[in-house]
């Protein structure tokens, strides 16, 4: 029984003998178990070492044993502390196995191949986002939009931070204004960039989705897990942070005004204006020319940033750091 604490069979084995005759000498117990007796002075002493026995200073000693109890805890303690500083160890050991694999080529990098299965992995970092998510949206799209909102808006719900920028393409989707605006409301702190790189999606700072073609909606994907290329994704995405605007304005702005700015300040053309906002091409350009005029503006897109950095457009978070 005692072997799991560390204590062999024959000394369990005197260890038991003298619970039946304490204060024998190793003479009387040596007789007692049929052993020699210079064997079981070894034995004592390793019992002692134990803590299942004491001697006394009689001559000659006297063998006191300790009782089970006491004894027993003591030693499934001793091994208990044993056993968690192997634990510790290896816990060392592992840091040390994955520091070495994280660098291996092949772990750095993922090939997802076919839709069904880009959409699928997207799901899955998607529901594993505990803190930060980083979307580069533009279409096309792999997954079925109205999915990976409601999981957005659930991610939102348990705190995580989720920056978004859009492109005039994603907003000029029916409905994509709405949407865009309805995602803000929802805590989403979200901005427009005129001319989007590439899709892109950051999950935690741990890992990033994006496609292998930027204009077409192609049947291979990468994620890329923690390295030189991942930093690199991130930074780029505040970069374009810096330079964009912000889709939901400040509530001093008129609402249509609003949109407006935001819309103009994205490249998009009067017709487009027109139909996101449900007024005339004609009453788009007269508005846009008198906001041009107000702001000094030489060009569409110059009145759309004038807007912004009068505070006519702002966004009520601004993070300028990955690590934030």
């Amino acid at each position: 029984m005692l072997e799991t604490v560390g204590v062999e069979p024959p000394d369990e084995e005197a260890y038991r003998a003298l619970l039946t005759a304490p204060g024998c000498d190793v003479r009387e117990l040596a007789g007692h178990l049929g052993r020699d007796e210079q064997e079981l002075a070894a034995t004592v002493e390793r019992l002692e070492k134990l803590g299942l026995l004491t001697v006394t200073s009689d001559d000659p000693v006297r063998l006191l044993p300790t009782r089970p109890d006491v004894a027993v805890d003591a030693l499934v303690a001793v091994r208990r502390a044993e056993l968690d500083r192997v634990r510790a160890e290896a816990r060392v050991l592992l840091s040390e196995v994955r520091a070495q694999e994280q660098h291996r080529p092949e772990n750095l990098v993922e090939v997802i191949v076919g839709q069904e299965a880009i959409a699928a992995r997207f799901a899955q970092l998607l529901n594993g986002t505990k803190n930060q998510l980083l979307v580069l949206d533009r279409p096309p799209y792999a997954a079925q939009a109205e999915k990976s909102d409601t999981t957005v808006r659930g991610l939102l719900g348990d705190g995580v931070v989720v920056h978004g920028i859009y492109s005039p393409d994603s907003l000029d989707i029916p409905g994509g204004v709405d949407e865009a605006y309805s995602a803000a409301d929802a805590g989403e702190t979200s901005r427009v960039h005129p001319q989007l790189p590439m899709k892109l999606a950051v999950f935690d700072a741990k890992a990033a989705l994006l496609p292998l073609s930027v204009d077409q909606l192609t049947d291979s994907a990468l994620v890329v897990h923690p390295c030189a290329l991942l930093d690199a994704l991130m930074e780029m995405f505040w970069l374009l942070w810096d330079q964009a605007v912000p889709v939901v304005p400040t509530a001093k702005a008129d609402p249509t005004d609003a949109r407006l700015m935001t819309l103009l300040a994205a490249g998009f053309k009067d017709d487009a204006i027109a139909r996101q906002l449900a007024l005339s091409s004609r009453t788009v350009g007269r508005r846009v020319a008198e906001l041009m005029e107000t702001l000094g503006a030489r060009t569409r897109f110059q009145a759309g940033i004038h807007a912004q950095r009068r505070h006519l457009l702002e966004d009520d978070q601004r993070t300028t750091s990955a690590g934030d």
